[in-house]
């Protein structure tokens, strides 16, 4: 589903060079749950956004499926990352002047010709009531609690159906409460088929995936599976 070859990623200024991640090779099999562990500025996040082709490596091949995607131009990325990959962020990035049925709906917006406003809102509706916030549709982030804006911006993630959920410390900012409730509708899309890679700092949450893979200073130190698929 995902496969990195022999990666590394550089970040050049004027007067300084930064090795953010080397020798990285790894492959996400579809429907699996991986999770991604390591100390702070060890390379987590940069992994994640090439994975999830925000970003691009110095060196090295990204595949999603048979899709060798590192010569890919910027529209065509852009589409194949709306087609095909849901993104969580730790911080949810809702709008604050638009409902949460409207914040659900943004990722269709950019799928050009693909539906009409009537399916984008059931699309929608239907995303918010997988997460179970059917009650809370006309309600603006800033009247919900942290917990449901994670579930907001699961919805979001998922309201296109996308093969692959990357997630970026989705419980990091959440209550121990909050967070098992998180991981459980995150361990349901997997369950019905999502292909899932988290980043985590929680070892209790990792432990609850199939698959750990370890950072330290930009190398994979570990890759340890934890339970079969």
């Amino acid at each position: 589903m995902i496969t990195l070859k022999n990666i590394e990623k550089v970040y050049r200024t004027s007067t300084i060079e930064t090795l953010a991640l080397t020798n990285i090779n790894l492959h996400i099999q579809e429907g699996e749950f991986v999770s991604i562990m390591g100390p702070s500025g060890c390379g987590k996040s940069t992994l994640l956004n090439l994975m999830g082709l925000l970003d691009e490596p110095s060196t090295g091949q990204v595949k999603i499926g048979q899709q060798a995607v590192t010569e890919y131009r910027d529209k065509e990325l852009a589409r194949l990352r709306n087609q095909k990959i849901g993104f969580i962020f730790q911080s949810f990035h809702l709008i604050n002047d638009l409902s949460v049925l409207d914040n659900v709906e943004i990722p269709l917006l950019y799928r050009k010709g693909d539906a009409t406003g009537a399916s984008r809102r059931q699309l929608a509706q239907e995303a918010l009531a997988k997460v179970g916030l059917s009650n809370r549709m006309a309600h603006f982030p800033s009247q919900l609690s942290g917990g449901q804006k994670q579930r907001v911006a699961i919805a979001r993630a998922i309201v296109g159906r996308p093969a692959i959920i990357l997630a970026d410390e989705p419980t990091g900012n959440l209550d121990s409460a909050m967070g098992n409730e998180i991981m459980a509708i995150l361990q349901q899309l997997n369950a019905e088929g999502s292909t899932i890679v988290m980043v985590t700092h929680d070892e209790t949450m990792a432990k609850k995936t199939h698959r750990l893979v370890r950072l330290f200073d930009g190398t994979m130190v570990g890759d340890s599976v934890l339970q079969t698929i």
